[in-house]
């Protein structure tokens, strides 16, 4: 049986074994992702004593 997945962009339901472009339906949601990465739309957050601990051990 083939697994239906749905486009995190658009919402519109692809099949995943026949689809290039997975998780994403198309170039163009796939290119709109990468563009909300790389104007910094989605962030992944970090703890904020992480951040401590990368800058106290740069000063070493």
């Amino acid at each position: 049986m083939k697994k239906k997945i749905k486009c995190p962009q658009c919402g519109k339901l692809t099949f995943w074994e026949e689809n290039p472009y997975r998780p994403f339906c198309s170039e163009r949601c796939k290119l709109i992702d990468l563009g909300h990465w790389l104007s910094e739309e989605y962030r992944i957050r970090v703890p904020a004593d992480g951040v401590e601990e990368v800058h106290q051990e740069e000063e070493k």
